[in-house]
C-alpha cells in the first residue's frame, strides 16, 4: 500500500501550475515582442489629382492625370529604404514612365532621382502598371518630415514630366503606400464617370441707337461761303447758319461680340433733274464751286468714324440704292455720341429751286 501525503500531493500541483504558467509566458512572448515593434502610420495623408495643362478632367475614369501625394512619416526614411506606391480599381502606369515624370520633396526640398539609387540620389522605377517604387541613396529622412511626391506633367525638377497615370474605373481607388521604410498608409481616390460639370447662362443681347433730329434745314444757300444745317426751320432765309456745326446726333451702344456699323443711305440734295454735286472724297469746303458733303466726330464709348467721314474735310458716298457706313465699333460698346455735319456750297451757275434729300441711318449690330 502506497501513502502520500496532503503536502505531497500540493507540492506536485503546485509545480504542474508553474509548468503551465512557464509555457503559456513562452508560446506568446513573441507576440509581444511583434507589437512592440510594429510600424508606424503616416498621416495628413492626400492624393490630388489634376489634369494636364489644357485640359478639363482630373477624377475621370479612363483618364489622364497628375498626381500630387503629400504624407507625414513619423519614422522618417533610413538610407537605402524603399517607399511603394500601390494603386488598385484599374489604375495604369504607362511604360514610359519614368524618373522625369516624378518629383519627390523631402520637407519642401526637391532630391534628385533617376532609374537606380546612388549616392544622394534616390532611384525610382515603374515597378508595374500599378506600382511606383522608391529607393532612397544615402539621404535620412528624418522622422516627422513630410514627403511630396508628384507624378505626371506636374513633375518639373530637372525635366519636365511627359506620362501620366490612366485613372481606374468609376468608384474608389486606394493607393497604398508602403515599403521598408517603416511606415504604411493608404488614400481613397473618387473616380466618377464624369467630373465635369457643364454651367450655363445667357446675357441678353442689347443694342441702341437714337437720332436727334428728322428734320434738317440749310436756308437759301449762298454763292459767298459755306451753309451748314441746322434741326429747326428758319424760314426762307439766307444760310442761317455759316459756321460749322452740328445738324443732329446719333447715340449707338451695343454689347454684341463684333461691334456694330452705322450706314447712311440717300442722294444728295436734289430739285428734279438738278442736283448739288457729292464730294466723292474727303474734301475742304470751297465757297462758290457747288458741294455736298458731311463730317462725323465721336465722343464717348469705342466707337469710331469711318473715312472719308472723319477728317476736317466732308463727304458723302451714299446713293439712293447704295448705303456707306459712317461709323463702327469692333466690339461690346458703351454709348457713343456722334455729332452729325452737313454742309453746302453752291456755285453762282447753280440751277434754281428746292433741293430736298432724304438720307436712311441704319445701326447694324453683329452678335
Amino acid at each position: 500500500m502506497i501513502s502520500t501525503s496532503k503536502e505531497s500531493l500540493f507540492s506536485k500541483f503546485t509545480s504542474f501550475i508553474t509548468i503551465v504558467s512557464l509555457v503559456f509566458i513562452t508560446s506568446f512572448a513573441p507576440q509581444f515582442a511583434s507589437v512592440a515593434s510594429a510600424t508606424g502610420y503616416l498621416t495628413s495623408l492626400s492624393d490630388t489629382l489634376s489634369p494636364a495643362t489644357g485640359a478639363f478632367n482630373a477624377e475621370k475614369a479612363s483618364t489622364v492625370a497628375n498626381h500630387t501625394i503629400v504624407f507625414t512619416t513619423p519614422t522618417g526614411v533610413a538610407a537605402g529604404a524603399t517607399i511603394i506606391l500601390t494603386f488598385d480599381n484599374g489604375t495604369s502606369i504607362p511604360a514610359p514612365f519614368g524618373p522625369n515624370d516624378v518629383d519627390l520633396k523631402d520637407n519642401g526640398t526637391n532630391v534628385a532621382l533617376a532609374a537606380t539609387a546612388s549616392g544622394t540620389t534616390w532611384g525610382v522605377t515603374r515597378t508595374s502598371t500599378t506600382v511606383i517604387t522608391f529607393t532612397n541613396g544615402s539621404n535620412v529622412v528624418t522622422a516627422g518630415h513630410t514627403i511630396t511626391i508628384l507624378l505626371g506633367t506636374n513633375a518639373s525638377f530637372g525635366a519636365t514630366g511627359t506620362n501620366q497615370i490612366t485613372n481606374g474605373t468609376a468608384g474608389v481607388t486606394l493607393l497604398s503606400i508602403s515599403g521598408t521604410f517603416g511606415d504604411t498608409g493608404t488614400i481613397g481616390i473618387p473616380i466618377v464617370s464624369n467630373d465635369v460639370v457643364t454651367v450655363n447662362a445667357i446675357v441678353v443681347p442689347t443694342v441702341s441707337f437714337t437720332l436727334s433730329s428728322n428734320a434738317l434745314y440749310f436756308g437759301n444757300l449762298r454763292t459767298a461761303g459755306p451753309c451748314f444745317a441746322q434741326n429747326t426751320d428758319p424760314g426762307s432765309v439766307t444760310c442761317p447758319t455759316t459756321t460749322e456745326a452740328e445738324a443732329f446726333n446719333m447715340t449707338a451702344a451695343t454689347n454684341a461680340t463684333s461691334g456694330y456699323a452705322i450706314t447712311v443711305q440717300g442722294t444728295t440734295l436734289t430739285s428734279g433733274a438738278n442736283t448739288i454735286p457729292a464730294l466723292a472724297t474727303n474734301t475742304a469746303s470751297a465757297p462758290g464751286t457747288s458741294q455736298f458733303g458731311i463730317r462725323l466726330t465721336a465722343t464717348g464709348g469705342t466707337g469710331t468714324i469711318t473715312a472719308p467721314y472723319a477728317a476736317a474735310g466732308y463727304a458723302f458716298t451714299a446713293t439712293a440704292t447704295t448705303p456707306a457706313q459712317i461709323a463702327s465699333a469692333t466690339g461690346p460698346s458703351a454709348t457713343t455720341t456722334y455729332s452729325d455735319r452737313y454742309m453746302a456750297n453752291i456755285s453762282a451757275s447753280q440751277a434754281a429751286g428746292t433741293y430736298t434729300a432724304s438720307h436712311t441711318y441704319t445701326l447694324t449690330a453683329t452678335y
